[in-house]
């Protein structure tokens, strides 16, 4: 479980995470390379400079994770997500944004996008998100999923004030269990902090948000926060 990245490098057990890089200035691609080729899992194997080209590579670098830029000429990175988030689960998409409150961020992550990421970011902390992402994982700390939720609950951000959200069936097809830890997911618990609150083993954890991811139809964690929200469940 803990074998070093770079022995299953050299051994073959594992691919390297193929990863294209979206951004419209060149030092920040050149910049964010410098810190990724360096890592024995990880090949750089497609940049881009706008929206545009960030769908084209999508559909031809065969990447796993794509790194987006939120603001960029032209096609920006909101819609170059929701479009490549559109044609298939690949690449999962990981927003690198200035700003921890940036509208379009969480915009961003209701097309499709799977985590959230500041440019101001530690280089161990974009290669874990990378990592994350490539796992199935959605990178968002407790902190900035209560922010997503703050965001849509500001008034015309979501439903209408004081309209009463339609029933998901989905979520009705929840155990009272999957329910409790929808619910706390939608909260901003992490897995630990999930482990702790119902007494689970983490494996256990894993296999429930498996379910919910495959029961409510979601792509990962941001999604199941947004539903949460969109049913009423949580809000500002």
């Amino acid at each position: 479980m803990n074998a070093n990245p770079q022995d299953a490098s050299r051994s073959g057990a594992h691919a390297p995470i193929r990863v294209a890089i979206a951004d419209d200035q060149a030092l920040v691609r050149m910049g964010l390379r410098m810190v990724l080729e360096v890592q024995p899992d990880i090949d750089v194997v497609a940049e881009a400079g706008d929206g545009a080209e960030a769908v084209a590579i999508a559909e031809s670098a065969g990447a796993d994770v794509m790194l987006m830029d939120v603001r960029m000429p032209g096609v920006d990175g909101i819609a170059a997500t929701e479009r490549i988030a559109a044609a298939g689960p690949l690449p999962r998409i990981l927003m690198l944004t200035t700003f921890d409150l940036d509208e379009y961020a969480f915009a961003a992550l209701r097309a499709g996008a799977s985590g959230f990421l500041l440019k101001d970011a530690l280089p161990a902390d974009l290669l874990a998100a990378i990592r994350s992402v490539h796992a199935g994982d959605a990178v968002l700390a407790p902190s900035v999923t209560r922010r997503v939720i703050e965001q849509f609950a500001r008034p015309g951000s979501a439903r209408p004030p004081g309209a009463a959200p339609p029933p998901d069936p989905r979520i009705g097809s929840l155990t009272p269990r999957e329910h409790e830890i929808f619910l706390a997911i939608a909260q901003g618990l992490t897995n630990e902090e999930l482990a702790e609150r119902f007494f689970l083993s983490p494996s256990t954890v894993k296999t429930h948000i498996g379910r919910l991811l495959q029961k409510l139809e979601a792509r990962d964690r941001v999604q199941l926060v947004i539903l949460a929200y969109e049913n009423g469940l949580v809000g500002g």
